[in-house]
Formats: structure tokens, C-alpha cells, sequence
């Protein structure tokens, strides 16, 4: 998945100016009719639902918007540069390296940023006239368009994420509960990239996002490390999971916890809800009233489910249906 790009964009050069006069038969008073130029174009992003990573933009590094076409005479204005406008995937965050700030945060399908401005035109030496030099012949360069070094970020937006340790399950849950078709295998971080799935619960319905899976050290990078972690910043609500097979599942619940809080302390103040997976297999089932002991304390919901069988699903996805609509009235 490409997530994170730097690229050069460079607004178009105004057009210049131009030193033109009047000259007509029976047209006794002639004068300066010297136009303007035409502005340059801009490099403008646009947020588009239609794309999930940054990979159109990877092959290149720089893009420039089209210069203003110079001014002409009888006052007539050069041609204005066409903007360039650059697609993103929406929840793109824009980045300018050289000034150190953040130009915009694209949450919206069709969000428009300018991120760099096309020069202005340049002066005809129509603009130079007085009454007292009445035949200038200057005119005024068009001005130069913004360059800009860019890092564009992008941080998937979703209602509910799934989170948890390597195999837990993620991936088979967002398969069974939305159209999603993510990559089940018997082996570590099957899951490469977040994948991003519709849950339908009658009328209602929410995006779920699996999150690759996570390990102790993901926060400095170990694993697939802080390149997913980032993506959960961007959901209301967690389902952790927790694989039924684990013997210490307050252990894993814990560590993954704690990896949210060293990425971004804010990450612990997200609704939770914790789902024991796998119970579809006999020594899980039988272990079930050790395991809700051992779980007992926590302070979050608390279901068992087989993503496999679908097993509690359908209580799993309505709780959480439930704490998005809570989070949204809270919030009015």
C-alpha cells in the first residue's frame, strides 16, 4: 500500500505584460492598448472516494501547473494557466517540508487544496500611462508561481478498526462481516495493508477497517510498525481481538494496548470492545470460563465469537453499531 509520498509541486508563471499602442487609421489619439498576462494555473488536490492509496502519484516527483500566456494588444489579456488538479485518496494530510506546517487535512470526498498558487500576470504598459508620460513603454513581468515540497499522508477514515496480534482472526472477521476480501493464511502479517469493509445492519450501516497486526515494539517501528499504527488514529471505535487459543489473554490484550499508548496517548481514550475469537474450536470452548475470568476486570464490552463460523457476530457488530450512534450524539 502507498501511504506516504513526497512530491514537488510548482504553480504556473504569470504571463507577461506587453508594450503594444494604437495605431488606426482616422483614429487620431493613439495610445498604450498594451494587455496584461494571464495568471498562472495552480496545483490544486482534490479528495477522491474512488481511491485507496497514493500510488498514482508515486511514478512522479514533479508537477507543474501551466504557465499564463502573455498579454496582447488592443488591451487583450493573455490566456490564464490551467490548474492542475491531482486526485488523493480521502484522508490524505498534507504536508509542506520546507515551512514545517500542515497545509490541509482532506476528510471529504471532492475537498479541493490549492497547495501551490499559479504567479499573477504581468502589467500591459496600458497601466503605466499618465499625463504626463503618456507613451510608456514599459510593461511588467508576470510573478512567479509557489514551489512547494510535499509529504502527502494518507490515514484511512473509518467507523470501527480491528485491532489485535498477528493471526487473531482480523481478517477472516472483516471477510465474514462485509463484502471486504482480505488475505487468510496460516502464517504472520497475512495482512500487508488495511483493507476497509461496509458492515449493513438493516438501514444502518458503518466502514470496518482491519489494521495489520501489531506487536510488542510496534510503536518504534517493529513489524509493520508505525505505518499502520497511524491508521488507527483515524477510527471512532476498536474491536480488539483476542485469540481464544492464547494462554494469557489479559498478557496480549495489554501489550497491544500499551502500543497504542506509547504511538499516541490519545489512542486509549477510544471506545473498546474486546471479542475472544476462535471459540468454534473444542479446546477454546472448553476453556471459555477460565478465559471470562481471566478477562473479568477489563473495563470493556466483552464478547466470544468465531469469525470463521459467524458465531456471535451478529451481537458483535450490533454493540458496536451502537457505541458509534452514542459516540455521534455525544458529540452534538
Amino acid at each position: 500500500m502507498i501511504d506516504r509520498i513526497e512530491i514537488y509541486v510548482y504553480g504556473g508563471r504569470g504571463g507577461n505584460g506587453i508594450v503594444s499602442f494604437r495605431r488606426e487609421k482616422f483614429v487620431p489619439f493613439g495610445g498604450p492598448d498594451g494587455g496584461d498576462g494571464g495568471k498562472g494555473g495552480s496545483v490544486v488536490l482534490i479528495a477522491d472516494q474512488g481511491k485507496t492509496t497514493l500510488s498514482n502519484l508515486r511514478h512522479r516527483k514533479h508537477y507543474r501547473a501551466q504557465h499564463g500566456g502573455k498579454g496582447k494588444g488592443r488591451e487583450q489579456h493573455g490566456s490564464d494557466g490551467r490548474d492542475l488538479v491531482l486526485g488523493v485518496p480521502v484522508g490524505t494530510i498534507v504536508r509542506s517540508v520546507g515551512e514545517g506546517v500542515d497545509l490541509g487535512d482532506l476528510t471529504v470526498d471532492g475537498q479541493r487544496l490549492v497547495v501551490a498558487k499559479g504567479g499573477k500576470g504581468g502589467w500591459g504598459n496600458k497601466h503605466f500611462a499618465t499625463a504626463i508620460k503618456q507613451v510608456p513603454r514599459i510593461a511588467k513581468e508576470g510573478g512567479a508561481g509557489e514551489e512547494r515540497k510535499l509529504v502527502l499522508d494518507l490515514k484511512l477514515i473509518a467507523d470501527v478498526g480491528l485491532i489485535g496480534r498477528p493471526n487473531v482472526g482480523k481478517s477472516t472477521l472483516i471477510n465474514a462481516v462485509s463484502a471486504a476480501r482480505s488475505k487468510v493464511a496460516d502464517y504472520p502479517f497475512t495482512t500487508l495493508e488495511p483493507k476497509l469493509g461496509v458492515v449493513e445492519l438493516g438501514f444502518r450501516a458503518f466502514v470496518i477497517a482491519d489494521i495489520p497486526g501489531l506487536i510488542e515494539g510496534a510503536h518504534t517501528g517493529r513489524g509493520l510498525g508505525h505505518d499502520f499504527l497511524r491508521h488507527i488514529e483515524r477510527t471512532r471505535i476498536l474491536i480488539h481481538i483476542i485469540d481464544g487459543t492464547t494462554r494469557n489473554p489479559v498478557s496480549d490484550l495489554e501489550e497491544i494496548n500499551e502500543e497504542l499508548r506509547l504511538f499516541n496517548s490519545c489512542l486509549k481514550d477510544k471506545p473498546q470492545i474486546v471479542a475472544v475469537n476462535k471459540i468454534d474450536i473444542p479446546d477454546v470452548r472448553e476453556r471459555l470460563p477460565q478465559i471470562e475470568k481471566a478477562l473479568v476486570g477489563i473495563e470493556s464490552p466483552l464478547y466470544f465469537i468465531s469469525a470463521a463460523s459467524g458465531e456471535g457476530l451478529p451481537q458483535l457488530m450490533t454493540r458496536a453499531a451502537a457505541i458509534l450512534d452514542e459516540e455521534v450524539i455525544g458529540k452534538r
